[in-house]
């Protein structure tokens, strides 16, 4: 049983030495780990404090990121609105111009047909006149073949036209 069991003697100087190096331990040794740890635990949180500010400055980032995405948007909309409105204005503009040009031409094309129905009706008016005074020229040519029927024939005129005057 000595085997499981110590003697004074060496229970007695394995306490003092344990006593001498908890001592050394205590007096240099503890202070130096803890003040790594204590580093290591302020590294540590100043690591997370920064990653925790990285990552609100992230959200903030993103925030920023999709209002200003937002804002390109709504712009994007309004200029094309203002494009179709722009394209709306201009096309209605062309359609006014077209109508208007479209009334101009056919105004210019009824006043050209009217005034080529007028000097069509002039010249039939002034072949129908010549045709009358050639088909009268013949009927009298035939009527007044021979010197008395000229004579009566001026003898009926002057009748007609003194009559004429009388009854003015």
């Amino acid at each position: 049983m000595d085997l499981l069991i110590p003697s004074t003697g060496l229970l007695f100087w394995m306490t003092i030495t344990f006593l001498v190096v908890l001592f050394i331990l205590w007096k240099w040794g503890f202070p130096v780990i803890t003040g790594m740890v204590n580093e290591r635990k302020a590294f540590i949180d100043d690591s997370l404090k920064k990653a925790h500010e990285a990552n609100e400055k992230l959200a903030n980032i993103q925030k920023e990121g999709e209002s200003i995405l937002q804002e390109a948007r709504e712009k994007q909309a309004q200029i094309l609105k203002e494009a179709a409105e722009t394209r709306d204005a201009i096309v209605e503009k062309a359609q006014q111009k077209a109508k208007a040009e479209g009334a101009r031409l056919l105004d210019e094309a009824r006043s050209e047909i009217e005034s080529e129905k007028q000097n069509a009706i002039r010249d039939i008016r002034a072949q129908v006149a010549q045709l009358s005074v050639q088909i009268a020229e013949k009927i009298l040519r035939q009527n007044l073949d021979s010197d008395k029927k000229q004579m009566d024939m001026i003898n009926r005129l002057l009748d007609e036209v003194s009559v004429d005057k009388k009854a003015k």
